[in-house]
């Protein structure tokens, strides 16, 4: 059970080559229209002359039925605990066994240091994490490269092994927006950046390039490398889910450094909530103190107008967040109004309204196709507004034509020294590497 991602790692490093093991298919989650593919030959091995096929979730009762399935293994992330719960349930009525893997199990080993940077639940902050990261080593004349968790959404044998250093790179493999999302802000400050499906190739073309490696997860995934340095992302806005969401509290558990973001938005009992989960679940974790702060390039333009919030996709759809970073910096620079985009909802986002009721007036920036973007280019120039604010990490201005004035919101990293006026995140990920 997968999303395109985990899935096609766990069967790459522990079944694709184990004779005892006759692997079925892949079921398929959360990501639209990556169903009714095939794990290609070319990647499955020479044990599946024909492949693997990718079907729908729903059908899993019948899969099982139909072939005597033994055992069914869940290998997708950001999940309720109750959502896994349900899903052993399916797998046990239908006579099959129910196996979640150790990350320890599908971890591979690299040559050079590796940071992983995890979090509890999509959209807590990873990337301005990364980033962070990655402009400290390039102060110190350390050359990081870093790996992204797997979004192969297209041709599976052409996106094997991916590197983006360029925009070009990006246009050449036909990235989707929530690619893109992940991979442009990394490589706009310079950095390479590989992902792809077979991860023991990757690791060896990028570790090839690199002094230290980054792991930037998706979702609230385990790393596929395994870190020298662990941090995993909480989020006190959702205070709570750190214990209760798959696999982010193993995450929690298993980190060298919990980093508490979004200080300056949380509330003080929110935080006390958090810090308690750290010292329930990981009480030797270093804890790290954080803001999340919102930038805009012309916040008068905001003042008193009526906007159009555009926010990052995952963190609203499965990530279960409300809001992102266009509604902060709409609330903090005095809009006027919030337009809301629903009535004017064209093709899949209606779709996406109906599936995801907490939206409200925030539009997603969805393009995990041609047909989502253009989707996406109608409804944004549709709803009537003065101003669209983009708070997707993508220029979403190269993918689309935007009609209305608009303007890019953006996260950036920034410690906050706790009351022992402890180290900051680079100091203590480099103290930690040198040990």
């Amino acid at each position: 059970m997968g999303a395109a991602g985990r899935d096609f790692h766990n069967f790459n490093v522990l079944l694709r080559n184990d004779p005892a093991v006759h692997v079925v298919a892949f079921t398929a989650a959360q990501i639209p229209d990556i169903d009714g593919r095939c794990y290609p030959a070319a990647l499955a091995g020479p044990r599946y002359p024909d492949g693997v096929p990718i079907l729908a979730e729903r059908e899993l009762t019948t899969l099982c039925r139909d072939n005597d399935v033994h055992e069914v293994i869940f290998s997708y992330s950001d999940v309720s605990h109750e959502t896994v719960m349900h899903a052993a349930s399916l797998a046990l009525a239908a006579g099959a066994d129910f196996r979640l893997l150790s990350p320890a199990a599908t971890m591979l080993r690299a040559d050079k240091p590796v940071v992983a940077v995890t979090a509890v639940r999509t959209g807590c902050g990873k990337s301005p994490v990364t980033r962070q990261l990655c402009a400290a080593f390039l102060a110190r004349g350390i050359r990081p490269v870093v790996v992204r968790h797997p979004m192969p959404y297209g041709d599976l044998e052409r996106q094997a092994v991916q590197r983006f250093a360029s925009h070009a790179d990006m246009d050449a493999a036909d990235c989707t927006v929530e690619e893109r999302e992940e991979y442009e802000h990394l490589v706009d400050a310079g950095i390479t950046v590989f992902a792809g499906v077979d991860y023991a190739r990757i690791l060896a073309a990028a570790q090839a390039e690199a002094d230290v490696l980054l792991w930037d997860g998706g979702n609230n995934d385990t790393p596929f490398f395994r870190p020298d340095v662990h941090l995993t992302v909480l989020d006190p806005l959702r205070a709570g889910h750190e214990l209760t969401y798959h696999p982010g509290e193993t995450n929690l558990r298993m980190c060298h450094v919990a980093v508490i973001n979004k200080m300056d938005t949380a509330t003080p009992e929110q935080v006390a909530t958090v810090r308690a989960s750290i010292a329930a679940a990981n009480p030797a974790a270093r804890v790290l103190l954080a803001d999340s702060v919102v930038e805009v390039d012309d916040p008068a333009a905001i003042r008193r107008a009526r906007v159009l919030l555009v926010e990052d996709g995952p963190t609203l759809t499965h990530g279960g967040l409300p809001f992102g970073a266009a509604e902060a910096a709409a609330e903090m620079h005095g809009a006027g109004r919030i337009a809301d985009p629903r009535p004017y909802a064209q093709g899949s986002l209606k779709q996406v309204f109906e599936n995801y009721p907490h939206l409200g007036k925030a539009l997603p920036a969805m393009g995990y196709s041609r047909q989502q973007l253009d989707d996406l280019e109608a409804t944004i120039n549709a709803t009537p507004c003065d101003l669209v604010l983009l708070g997707t990490p993508v220029r979403l201005d190269r993918l689309i034509r935007i009609d209305r004035p608009w303007l890019r919101v953006r996260y950036t990293y920034r410690d906050r020294p706790d009351a022992e006026g402890g180290a900051g995140l680079a100091e203590t990920v480099l103290e930690l590497l040198g040990r």
